[in-house]
């Protein structure tokens, strides 16, 4: 029943991906007696070194194809998070990997030496998304990796999230393994905007085929590369086609706010068909 990734020993193939869970006390009586200890990691939030609030309401919009969202990234800053969010979440009998995101390579670099000293997280996801300067290009990508590894004072494995752009895909994942990646999730949500022209990310069924095929183009392409796959996942026939294509784990995201014991149902599929 159980998966390796970066190291790590899952008691199952599936995750939770950023900012879908809350700060995983939301989550938890969805997910049967076992709590967070039914999955097989729980990705926080994407936190940054100040608090932020926020975009402007509303943040969330659903379509007949997906899930429209813009939500700026609210969470609580480093300091309120290792204070209060981090501790209960090691408690848990989960993995927590705890997302990370920075307007620059620097704040990336701090948040790395800061998660680095403290107890009770099993890896880290760099979310590259969130940085603002050349964000879309794989070399920036590759140097916010290498600053992560250069200051993180323990080996806690770093796992980076890339969006499944076809065109660019299998160069980036190229770049940040050469970087020092020890892991890549390809899912992020694809580029769009809400009904008032805001920029926004578009996640849900609509994303699935196009992150499947991102996924296969990357376990094709680097077969000894840990991949964890994601994007519009509802049911364990849709976990089972990416990991038939080559990945070791899936995240489940936008499908929990639309019914929130997805991840426990999912869960005990994935066990029983391992079984």
């Amino acid at each position: 029943m159980t998966v390796e990734l970066a190291g790590l020993t899952l008691a199952n193939p599936l995750l939770v991906a950023s900012g879908c869970g809350g700060t995983g006390r939301e989550l938890v009586p969805c997910l049967g007696e076992q709590g967070l200890a039914a999955l097989g990691g729980f990705v926080t939030r994407s936190i940054t070194l100040d608090a932020r609030a926020g975009g402007p309401a509303p943040r969330v919009v659903e379509t007949p194809s997906g899930l429209l969202h813009a939500t700026g990234l609210p969470n609580p800053g480093i300091d309120l998070f290792l204070a209060t969010e981090l501790p209960w979440l090691a408690r848990q009998d989960t993995r927590v990997v705890v997302s990370v995101a920075g307007r620059t390579i620097g704040e990336y670099a701090e948040l790395a030496r800061r998660l680095g000293r403290s107890p009770g997280l099993a890896a880290i996801e760099v979310n590259v998304d969130a940085l603002e300067t050349g964000s879309g290009e794989p070399f920036q990508a590759a140097s916010v990796v290498a600053a992560v590894k250069r200051d993180l004072p323990r080996g806690l494995p770093v796992l980076v999230k890339i969006r499944p752009d076809l065109v660019r895909v299998v160069e980036t994942v190229r770049v940040v393994l050469e970087a020092g990646a020890d892991a890549v999730v390809v899912g992020t949500a694809q580029p769009a905007a809400l009904p008032d022209g805001r920029p926004a990310g578009l996640s849900g069924p609509a994303v699935r085929p196009l992150a499947l095929r991102c996924v296969t183009e990357v376990c094709a392409a680097f077969p000894a590369a840990q991949v964890v796959g994601g994007g519009g996942i509802a049911t364990a026939a849709d976990a089972r086609s990416f990991l038939a294509a080559g990945a070791v784990a899936v995240q489940v995201g936008a499908a929990l706010l639309h019914d929130p014991t997805t991840a426990a149902r999912l869960a005990a599929d994935l066990t029983q068909e391992l079984v």
